[in-house]
């Protein structure tokens, strides 16, 4: 391929990533993975900000894995102080996949405890996998402040991401929080405490017993004889 066909192409994809079609943006992205170049990853982080379609994002994160680290981590982590939740939200997803320790030390606690949940849960599954050693003790604390925050899918997501830490980090925040005040953050303590006793447990009927014994104090019997 010559240079001026290749400049040709990288035009064409570059064009293809803001097309208003987004089965033109998708085949553009899986094109600028398959085909990898330094030019493309400007474009990329900026349309991960932007891009409405769930999979177009996916793919977009995809090709930018393809890419260096040297070239995409500068540009992701700018993305982290991103007054868009979105941009915040997809960098740190993208960093989860290309899981380079390098960009811990920007899973800051801003980010872990964002108003936004979308970006809070990015942010808990990120810092899970760029954890060094020695850190998860610290990360398990800060993940613990969020004990009883949002819905069903914040809560489950906060729950996974502290059980994929090592125990002896999540034990005590558990325990601790196991006794707070408020009711929905002891429910949802013991809702992880059981799903890192059972990871296959479900996490509704966790939630359920957990409310229970966070009311009354009494564990179902049934429920326990059961798991």
């Amino acid at each position: 391929m010559t240079m001026a066909s290749k400049d040709t192409d990288v035009r064409g994809a570059l064009r293809g990533l803001a097309d208003g079609r987004s089965s033109v943006r998708l085949r553009a992205a899986l094109a600028v993975g398959t085909a990898p170049d330094p030019r493309y990853v400007a474009t990329l982080v900026e349309r991960c900000a932007v891009e409405p379609e769930f999979f177009v994002r996916d793919m977009l994160t995809w090709a930018l894995t393809r890419h260096p680290v040297a070239e995409t981590l500068p540009p992701l982590l700018g993305e982290l102080r991103s007054r868009r939740a979105r941009a915040r939200s997809q960098a740190l997803h993208t960093l989860s996949k290309i899981g380079d320790r390098q960009a811990w030390p920007a899973i800051t606690r801003a980010l872990l405890t964002d108003p936004d949940d979308d970006v809070a849960r990015s942010a808990w599954r990120a810092a899970v996998v760029l954890v060094p050693d020695g850190e998860h003790a610290g990360l398990a604390a800060v993940l613990a402040t969020q004990f009883g925050r949002g819905g069903r899918e914040t809560q489950l997501s906060l729950s996974r991401a502290l059980v994929a830490l090592e125990e002896d980090a999540v034990v005590p925040v558990l325990a601790s929080a196991a006794a707070h005040a408020d009711p929905g953050v002891r429910a949802h303590a013991l809702a992880t405490e059981r799903l890192l006793r059972d990871p296959d447990a479900a996490f509704e009927s966790a939630v359920e017993e957990a409310k229970r014994v966070a009311t009354l104090g009494v564990p179902d019997q049934k429920a326990q004889e059961e798991g």
